[in-house]
């Protein structure tokens, strides 16, 4: 339950506290950014503050602005928070309005930090804000102190300026602000594996250029719809990115490989597919591949198979998926909101040969493609429709 009087959201962040004071100022500026563009996705009314080591949301809103700085890359977690003076009778006196509000019985503890100079310690807070809790809930029932596994926690942070009495944490997703890393084309087919090697890249600071590849008549009537909704559905963990889809024709060489290439099909048309990307890569300054391909789910991702598809490209290939079973990537697809658009069959199986190849020397693979290969992936990439995506916000929203 939300503390009474709330009027701010303390914004906590991880891997960019271990990051020199040069690169922390400016991936915190990049964070408040994108905390900005998200609040204004979800229509929450907030001043973001920057603060060394924090950011402060102002706002009528605090639960609401949580909720939503949870959903931002960089965010580790997010506190609606009550502000009061930074001395320990204001401190004590808004726990225990606090604990009237929220504290119906069950044990309890006050964890207590502080940073800058005041004539008590983090111990102070937490004995004397105690007592007020105690205090506070006596006439209604017996309390419970219990400082290792409390049923209620209340924390409070102190800083010079200010204290903060709260009593939620809504958890982020961590990693680094997305934007601090060099842009990356992401191939999105729609289905399960493809959109969290995507969110996994962007939880690493890298903005994702999507690519939806569209396989013609291998790609069944509700395949690119697939693809378009879960693009919005990525596009709402990171709204102030430009989230243009790009969506490229391929269906008249994969109707090519069917009709000319026996058992090494399926990696010839890997092979096509990132060069297409590469192709996009080069003509929107992206430093890489990302795609949604883990060690031995598929006849074309065997450890060989997977170099003989590199060959093709200079351009880095990246698979945060690599070593990950299935069931933790469908986990990952339903916590993120992208596994109820997975379930329209991909295509793909149809044009896979009845025994596919699994270990496929580079040399036959190669010499059973067609050489016009390169040439249709520059016609399709020279062919892309770019299609803007309005990111679907309202799929975070309780």
């Amino acid at each position: 339950m939300q503390v009474p009087g709330a009027d701010v959201v303390i914004v906590r962040h991880g891997d960019i506290g271990v990051k020199s004071s040069r690169v922390q100022s400016w991936m915190e500026e990049t964070l408040a950014a994108n905390l900005e563009a998200t609040l204004d996705a979800w229509d929450v009314p907030g001043r973001v503050e920057q603060h060394w080591g924090r950011l402060f949301v102002r706002t009528r809103e605090p639960e609401m602005a949580a909720r939503a700085a949870a959903t931002v890359f960089g965010i580790v977690s997010a506190s609606p928070a009550r502000t009061v003076e930074p001395t320990l009778d204001a401190i004590s006196e808004a726990l225990a309005e606090t604990a009237r509000a929220t504290y119906d019985g069950g044990s309890f503890a006050v964890d207590a930090s502080r940073a800058g100079d005041h004539d008590f310690t983090s111990q102070d807070v937490g004995r004397v804000g105690g007592d007020a809790i105690w205090t506070a809930v006596a006439d209604e029932f017996e309390p419970e102190v219990d400082l290792d596994d409390p049923d209620h926690r209340f924390e409070v942070e102190v800083r010079d300026g200010e204290a903060y009495v709260f009593t939620e944490r809504f958890d982020g997703p961590g990693g680094l602000p997305v934007g601090t890393q060099e842009p990356l084309v992401a191939l999105v087919s729609g289905g399960i594996d493809s959109p969290v090697a995507a969110w996994l890249a962007m939880k690493r600071g890298a903005p994702v250029i999507p690519v939806y590849l569209d396989l013609g008549p291998y790609g069944g009537a509700d395949h690119r719809a697939r693809a378009i909704e879960t693009v919005s559905r990525l596009a709402a963990h990171a709204p102030g990115q430009d989230w243009s889809l790009r969506i490229a024709p391929i269906g008249e060489p994969l109707e090519a490989l069917d009709d000319r290439v026996g058992d090494t099909r399926m990696l010839s048309v890997r092979r096509l597919m990132l060069m297409v990307a590469g192709e996009i890569a080069a003509e929107t300054g992206a430093r890489g591949i990302v795609t949604g391909e883990s060690i031995g789910q598929k006849s074309s991702q065997t450890v060989t198979n997977l170099q003989v598809t590199d060959r093709v490209t200079d351009w880095p290939v990246h698979r945060p998926l690599l070593a990950l079973d299935k069931q933790e990537i469908i986990a990952k697809a339903r916590k993120i909101g992208t596994y109820e658009t997975a379930t329209v069959d991909a295509g793909c199986n149809r044009i896979a040969p009845d025994q596919p190849e699994t270990q496929a020397p580079i040399e036959r693979v190669e010499g059973a493609e067609p050489d016009e290969l390169p040439a249709w992936a520059r016609q399709a990439a020279a062919a892309v429709d770019i299609q803007a995506i309005e990111p679907s916000v309202d799929l975070h929203k309780p």
